[in-house]
């Protein structure tokens, strides 16, 4: 279940960054976030749709990506 290509994403500690590859550590990523909005909802119901047979990598991604911008914690242009 692997991200292609990983998605980069700050982290809490200053200057951190988190080079995210998979499902597993993008579903531990979105829990450390203090800020939860509706597109981290989403992530967090993508992440668990993906574990149960019931949503693609490649969705998680999406999702993933998309509640890093919304948190302004995506680092690269990942779109």
């Amino acid at each position: 279940m692997g991200f292609n290509p990983p998605v980069t994403v700050s982290t809490a500690k200053p200057g951190g960054r988190f080079r995210c590859n998979n499902v597993e550590g993008a579903a531990r990523e979105l829990m450390e976030w203090q800020n939860r909005g509706v597109m981290w909802n989403h992530a967090v119901r993508a992440c668990t749709s993906c574990l149960a047979g019931e949503m693609t990598t490649e969705d998680v991604r999406k999702a993933f990506i998309a509640a890093a911008d919304e948190e302004g914690k995506l680092l690269a242009d990942q779109h």
